[in-house]
């Protein structure tokens, strides 16, 4: 179980701005990122979004892929980098979460939604902090 929490900022600044979240292709290594509107807390130490394409990052994380998030809010030169564990899920409570955001947000139905724990958090605060590791 993971010891990171997200604190009351953290959640603030996911919910504010668009995250954008990266994968490895396994077979060549390459990063593959890309923005989550969905992207969401989960509770204290996860986070979560709606799978709606399938495509390369969901094959990512289908082969064992960690992923990275970024969000960042440009003006006052701040973010953070969220680094996790990401497990998919077709059913249960996590699919009823993306089930339930997507119909509160006019959003097609996810393919399936996918959790992630959080397992270090970054600062992405400009100056001397930038890039330090917080949990």
């Amino acid at each position: 179980m993971s010891q990171v929490k997200l604190d009351d900022k953290m959640q603030a600044m996911l919910a504010a701005q668009t995250p954008i979240l990266a994968t490895v292709i396994q077979s060549n290594g390459l990063p593959n990122i890309g923005p989550k509107r969905s992207l969401r807390v989960y509770d204290e130490n996860h986070l979560i979004y709606n799978e709606n394409t399938g495509g390369q990052t969901l094959e990512n994380i289908q082969q064992g892929s960690k992923v990275a998030i970024a969000v960042i809010d440009r003006p006052n030169l701040d973010g953070y980098r969220f680094v996790g564990t990401p497990t998919v899920h077709h059913d249960g409570a996590p699919l009823e979460n993306a089930l339930a955001f997507a119909a509160e947000n006019g959003m097609k139905e996810p393919k399936c939604a996918v959790l992630i724990e959080v397992d270090d958090v970054f600062t992405l605060k400009s100056g001397p902090t930038a890039g330090q590791k917080l949990s």
